[in-house]
């Protein structure tokens, strides 16, 4: 009744119950069990940071035994019973009311799947041609293809009948106020923008790119895709283990990871870390970088080491040294969509630009406005924002029935 994986999944997924209806054979049974509580059940198997939630708490690990492939059996149930098309939802009886999700990614999604079991009419508007968010677009391939996404996308439109109005970004005043006039309440799924600037000579070099940009290159055009030979990718968080790791299976003969912290200090689990070195990435700690060097494209890159000085980044004078290659990646973080969020009346910010919300139904200071993801926790995982929207449903359900 408390087992641990259960308590570290973030959309508490029945662990023990599904295991058990496979091993009776009832795999249809435990996919059903999956998707009651994460409508991502599939690509949650595939991009869960499993090694540290469900199967990171499995009890295996204190009996000295290798802990259930929890992540690999959720996939293998979901994938079979989506291959069949097994239905296991319908929207339920017309309420009358409207909802707008603005955002077709894990937490759109899930919101959306979540008012239409309750009755809702739900649209939404994504800003790109097609579903699923950075499951598609951010997630590296060897860990989700895009038909993979898709596939999962389509199965839960086909039962859930919502309804997505692709190309078409939410992105002035004016829009906002029409789906405040049309919908009885909003949901802001937006997520975060571009990789953030790191303010150096050179960014603007061909060839240096930001990671989340990078992998969306190869998740949707990889034959197109410019891949260097000699690769440098800055940061220490899982999307630099990706976009390093990516590189050197996509033939990068030479990838080196500068993060300008120790290694211990870095962002990144562990296990991220060992994939990478796994594939040839060598890592570089305490170096920080000063310039991308060049005339036209990236020929190098130039860094001083550093030291951690009253928890705080110093340079060491004296101490630069360059690395010749042709590409650099920045995975420096994204930039929140403050612009936009900024649009709407009344709605607060915190100090790092991240929506505030009330934690127990993720209504915003606008209460007509609900939000969760990565515009809510600052980026964390696709369970996370499929935990979090929904509750954010079920928020929005007590708001317009009082």
């Amino acid at each position: 009744f408390d087992a641990p994986c259960v308590q570290a999944c973030p959309t508490s997924i029945d662990i023990p119950l599904f295991i058990r209806q496979i091993n009776a054979g009832n795999v249809d049974g435990a996919a059903k069990t999956i998707y009651d509580s994460n409508y991502f059940g599939n690509a949650c198997g595939k991009v869960c940071p499993t090694e540290v939630l469900c199967e990171g708490a499995c009890v295996y690990n204190h009996q000295e035994v290798k802990p259930i492939e929890i992540g690999r059996l959720q996939s293998f149930a979901t994938t079979k019973t989506m291959k069949e098309g097994k239905q296991f939802y319908a929207p339920g009886k017309p309420n009358g009311k409207k909802v707008a999700v603005i955002g077709a990614g894990p937490a759109g999604i899930s919101c959306a799947c979540d008012l239409r079991l309750q009755g809702y009419e739900v649209d939404i508007y994504e800003a790109k041609d097609k579903p699923s968010g950075l499951t598609l677009y951010g997630v590296a391939p060897y860990k989700i293809t895009n038909e993979e996404a898709l596939e999962e996308m389509k199965y839960l439109q086909d039962q859930f009948k919502f309804k997505i109005i692709y190309n078409k970004a939410i992105d002035t005043k004016r829009e906002l106020g029409t789906l405040e006039k049309k919908y009885d309440a909003i949901f802001l799924g937006i997520g975060l923008g571009n990789t953030s600037s790191i303010q150096i000579p050179g960014e603007d070099l061909a060839n240096c790119e930001g990671a989340t940009e990078f992998i969306e290159e190869i998740k949707i055009n990889p034959l197109k895709t410019f891949v260097g030979q000699k690769v440098v990718v800055i940061g220490g968080g899982n999307t630099a283990m990706d976009a390093a790791s990516e590189t050197a299976r996509l033939g990068a003969t030479d990838v080196t990871l500068a993060y300008r912290r120790s290694k211990e200090s870095k962002g990144a689990y562990e296990f991220e870390y060992d994939l990478a070195k796994g594939v040839g990435v060598k890592g570089l700690f305490n170096a920080s970088p000063v310039a991308i060097l060049g005339t036209e494209k990236v020929e190098g890159i130039r860094l001083i080491k550093t030291e951690v000085v009253d928890g705080r980044v110093k340079s060491i004078e004296g101490s630069e040294f360059e690395i010749p290659c042709d590409m650099v990646i920045r995975a420096t973080g994204q930039n929140k969509q403050v612009e936009l969020l900024q649009m709407i009346e009344g709605l607060e910010l915190d100090a790092k630009g991240k929506i505030k919300v009330n934690p127990e139904t993720f209504q915003t200071t606008n209460p007509k406005y609900f939000a969760s993801g990565d515009a809510v926790n600052g980026g964390a995982e696709v369970v996370n924002a499929v935990g979090e929207a929904k509750v954010a449903a079920h928020g929005i359900h007590a708001f317009l029935n009082p």
